[in-house]
Formats: C-alpha cells, structure tokens, sequence
C-alpha cells in the first residue's frame, strides 16, 4: 500500500468506526516522520463555531513540531454511499502553506480517484509573493 492509499485507509477507517451511521468525514495527513494522524470536525449547535475536518490533525503536527507531507480529506453521505475525496477548503489551503507548496494534497475530481497534487498548483497565485 502507497502513503495515498495508507492515508485514505486511514481516514475511511476512521469514518466507519466513528460514524457507523449517516453522515461521516474524517481527514488524513501524513506527518514528515512517516507518522499518519487523522481527525474529524467536533460537532457542534451553531455552524459559526464549526472547523474543518483536517484542523484537529494540523494541531498535532504543531504540537509534535512535524512538517505535513500529505493531506486527504473524504466524506461520505450516508453508512452504504461511496466515499468521496475533498479538495482542502482555502482556509485549509492557507494552514498547508506552512508547511510549503510542495506539500500533497487529495483533490476532488469526477472520476473520485485518490489524486495528490502540490499544494502550489491549488495556488498558482498565491499572495506571499508580493512580500517576498
């Protein structure tokens, strides 16, 4: 098994044990050490208060002081529908870019196939530059 599959292993799993009905979504990352941490959002009552799936993950790679190497999102609608890949929102994006543009990223795409492309290419114009 490749890192992509391990981490989409990773987060499917997490999905299916932690939401074994409805609605489901975790996230995976892939710190530099070869470590894979995964997450899900907190559920909570108002929407104002809610945060990505990924950021639970992103917190223990700062805490552990690891660069991420890879990131996956994925969800599914209901316990029998098909997991689908989420590309990371822009607020995911901008918390990527700490660790640099060459980190990988799962992106959505018709076909749902397990497709990582660095960060960079999600941002091709991005801001930093013009401080650079």
């Amino acid at each position: 098994m490749n890192i992509e599959q391990e981490l989409y292993h990773n987060a499917t799993e997490l999905i299916v044990n932690r939401y074994p009905k409805g609605w489901g979504g975790a996230a995976a990352i892939r710190l530099v050490n070869g470590d894979i941490v995964t997450s899900v959002a907190p559920e909570t009552d108002f929407d104002a208060l809610s945060v990505c799936m990924e950021l639970g993950a992103f917190l223990e790679a700062h805490k552990r002081d690891q660069r991420v190497t890879h990131s996956l999102c994925v969800f599914r609608d209901h316990e029998t529908s098909d997991f689908r890949i989420l590309t990371p929102c822009g607020i995911c994006q901008e918390r990527l870019r700490f660790w640099g543009m060459d980190t990988l990223v799962a992106i959505t795409n018709p076909e749902n196939k397990l497709i990582f492309l660095p960060l960079r290419d999600l941002l091709p114009h991005h801001w930093l530059p013009a401080y650079s």
